[in-house]
C-alpha cells in the first residue's frame, strides 16, 4: 500500500473513532439568507450546509455579496452554538455542468482544492460538501458525464484531503438510487477519506417520472424499488462504516396530476406538477381541499390523494421522519440530513421531531 493511502486510512480511522462516541447528527441544507436562519432553533442542528457555491474556472466560487453575508452570519452562530459546524456545498442539481471536465485533470482538481482551502480559511467555515449530480451517469439534462468521472471523483477527494489535511470536514451528497450506488463512486477507496456521505434518499421517484410512487420511502414495498433501507443495506454490505452513513429526508412533496383513482393514486400514471412544502401541508394537503391522507405501513411513508382533482402527492411527514430517525438509531448510522431547512416549520416541525427521537 502506498504511503498516501496509509495516511488516508489512518485519517479515516481517526474520524470514525471520534464519530462513534457521538450521537447521530442532524444536518440541514440551507438556501436561505442571513436573516431567515434566526427563525429556527439552531441548537437542534449539528451541521448547516450552505447551498450552493459553484465551480467556475476550476475554482470554488461564492456567487455574490448576499451569499457571503449569509455564510458569515452562519459562521457567527458558532459563537453561541459551539457544537455547530458550518459547511459549504459545491454544486447542486442544475449547477455542476463543468464538473466532469473540471475534475478530469490533476491541475483542475488542485486548483479547486486550493480554492476550497482559501475560502474556508476566509470564512472560518468547517469543510466542504460535494454535490456533483452525478459522476458517470446522467444527471441534469445536457450536463457532461463520462466513465472517467468515477476514478476522477476518487482523485478529487484525495486531493482535497491532501490540501485540507484533517482540519476540515469533507462530505458528499450521494444519489440514493441503485444506478448511482453501483456506478458513480469507488466506495471503498473514498469513504476512508471523508467524514460522511449524505445519501439523497429522496426524489427516488423524481420530477421527471410519469408514474407515481413513494419518492422518499424508508423501506421498499416491492422488488428493486428504491428506498432508504435499500441504499443503507447496500453500503453496509460493502463494509462502509455505519457511522459514516447519513440518510436523507424530504421536507416537500412530489406531486402528480391526472392520476386515476386506482389504489388511491399509488403507482399510477400521472404528470408531474407543483408540490407542497412541509410548512404548508396544514393549509394545502387538507380534507377541505379534497385531499385524503394514507399511510403505507410497509414503506413507512405517507401519501395523499385528491380524488376530485386526480392529484397524488408523496413526501415525508412527522411520522415518517420519526421512523427514519429511529432507523438511524437502530443501525447506529451517522445521522439524518434533509432538503431543506427553510421548508420546515420554525416550531413543532420536522427538525424538532428528529431532535426529540435522537435525545429521548
Amino acid at each position: 500500500m502506498k504511503l498516501k493511502h496509509l495516511l488516508f486510512a489512518a485519517i479515516g480511522m481517526t474520524i470514525t473513532q471520534i464519530s462513534m462516541a457521538q450521537k447521530p447528527k442532524i444536518i440541514a441544507y440551507y438556501t436561505g439568507d442571513k436573516n431567515l436562519i434566526d427563525k429556527y432553533d439552531v441548537n437542534e442542528l449539528d451541521e448547516i450546509i450552505f447551498s450552493f457555491g459553484h465551480l467556475k474556472n476550476n475554482k470554488f466560487h461564492i456567487e455574490n455579496a448576499k451569499d457571503s453575508a449569509t455564510i458569515k452570519h452562519l459562521v457567527e452562530l458558532k459563537k453561541t452554538h459551539p457544537k455547530l459546524k458550518i459547511l459549504l456545498s459545491m454544486g447542486g442539481w442544475s449547477a455542476c455542468a463543468p464538473c466532469s471536465e473540471g475534475f478530469s485533470t490533476p491541475n483542475g482538481r488542485e486548483s479547486f482544492a486550493n480554492s476550497v482551502k482559501e475560502i474556508s480559511e476566509y470564512f472560518h467555515s468547517d469543510g466542504i460538501d460535494l454535490d456533483w449530480e452525478y459522476p458517470t451517469i446522467q444527471g441534469f439534462p445536457g450536463h457532461k458525464f463520462q466513465a472517467a468521472d468515477k476514478p476522477n471523483f476518487t482523485s478529487l477527494i484525495e486531493t482535497l484531503r491532501q490540501t485540507l489535511g484533517n482540519s476540515y470536514q469533507i462530505s458528499f451528497a450521494a444519489g440514493g438510487f441503485q444506478s448511482y450506488l453501483d456506478s458513480s463512486v469507488e466506495w471503498k477507496k473514498i469513504m476512508p477519506m471523508v467524514d460522511n456521505v449524505n445519501i439523497m434518499s429522496y426524489d427516488l421517484v423524481n420530477g421527471y417520472s410519469t408514474v407515481t410512487g413513494h419518492h422518499t420511502p424508508l423501506f421498499s414495498t416491492k422488488a428493486k424499488e428504491e428506498s432508504v433501507d435499500n441504499a443503507v443495506q447496500y453500503l453496509l454490505k460493502l463494509g462502509i462504516p455505519a457511522d459514516k452513513l447519513v440518510i436523507g429526508a424530504a421536507f416537500y412533496t412530489r406531486t402528480w396530476k391526472d392520476v386515476p383513482n386506482i389504489q388511491n393514486g399509488l403507482y399510477q400514471k400521472g404528470l408531474p406538477t407543483d408540490g407542497a412544502d412541509f410548512q404548508h401541508y396544514d393549509t394545502k394537503l387538507t380534507t377541505a381541499n379534497g385531499w385524503k391522507y394514507y399511510w403505507d405501513k410497509k414503506a413507512q411513508a405517507p401519501y395523499w390523494y385528491n380524488a376530485d382533482k386526480k392529484l397524488f402527492a408523496s413526501g415525508d411527514d412527522l411520522a415518517s421522519v420519526k421512523a427514519k430517525t429511529e432507523y438511524v438509531k437502530k443501525y447506529h448510522l451517522g445521522g439524518i440530513m434533509f432538503w431543506e431547512l427553510v421548508l420546515d416549520k420554525p416550531k413543532n416541525g420536522m427538525v424538532q421531531e428528529m431532535y426529540n427521537v435522537i435525545n429521548k
